[in-house]
C-alpha cells in the first residue's frame, strides 16, 4: 500500500482553503436554522401524531409534553431565523413583504401556531399530574380532537414549503 503512495500523491491537487464571503456564514447559518427548525417542527407533529390516544401511559405522555417543547422551541427558532432572513440575510424585505405570497405563508403559519395552542394546553396540563406520578385522564373524545387538530397542522406545515418555494421563485410578485 505503501508503494501506491508517490503515485496517488502525484495525482491529487492539494484542496483549496475555503474563503467564504463576507456575510455568507451569518446568512448561511440563518437559513440553516429555518430549514432545520421546519423539519424539527414538522417532526415533532408527526411524532405527537403517531402518539395521541386515549388513557395514554406514563411514558407517552411524557414523550408528548417533551415533544411539544421540542415543537414550541422549533416553531420560536422559525420565526426568528425567518426574521432574520428577511430583515437582513434574504432577498431583502421589499422581495417579501411585497409579495402576497409570503403574507400567505406567514397566514399559514400563524393559522398552525394558533392551532397548536389547544394541545400545548392540554399537554401543560397532563404535567400536573405526570409530576405527581399520577396519569392524566385523556378520553377517547379529547384524543380524537387533537388527532384532527395535528392533522390540520401537518398538512399547513407540509404546505409552508410549498409556498416558501413558489415565493423564492417569484410567484406573486408584479411582472
Amino acid at each position: 500500500m505503501l508503494a501506491f503512495a508517490p503515485l496517488l500523491s502525484a495525482h491529487l491537487a492539494p484542496l483549496p482553503a475555503f474563503v467564504f464571503p463576507t456575510g455568507v456564514l451569518p446568512s448561511a447559518g440563518a437559513a440553516y436554522l429555518h430549514y432545520i427548525s421546519v423539519m424539527l417542527c414538522f417532526g415533532a407533529l408527526v411524532l405527537e401524531r403517531r402518539l395521541i390516544r386515549a388513557n395514554p401511559s406514563k411514558e407517552v405522555a411524557t414523550t408528548l409534553v417533551i415533544t411539544d417543547i421540542v415543537y414550541g422551541i422549533a416553531a420560536l427558532t422559525l420565526l426568528l431565523s425567518g426574521i432574520l432572513r428577511v430583515l437582513h440575510y434574504g432577498q431583502g424585505a421589499d422581495f417579501y413583504t411585497e409579495n402576497p405570497v409570503f403574507w400567505w405563508k406567514v397566514g399559514l403559519y400563524l393559522a398552525v401556531g394558533g392551532l397548536s395552542l389547544y394541545p400545548t394546553i392540554t399537554y401543560i396540563l397532563w404535567a400536573l399530574p405526570l409530576r405527581k406520578g399520577e396519569l392524566p385522564e385523556v378520553s377517547e373524545a379529547l384524543a380524537g380532537r387533537l388527532r384532527w387538530i395535528l392533522n390540520i397542522e401537518l398538512v399547513g406545515f407540509a404546505l409552508i414549503p410549498l409556498l416558501a418555494t413558489l415565493m423564492a421563485r417569484g410567484v406573486g410578485l408584479a411582472a
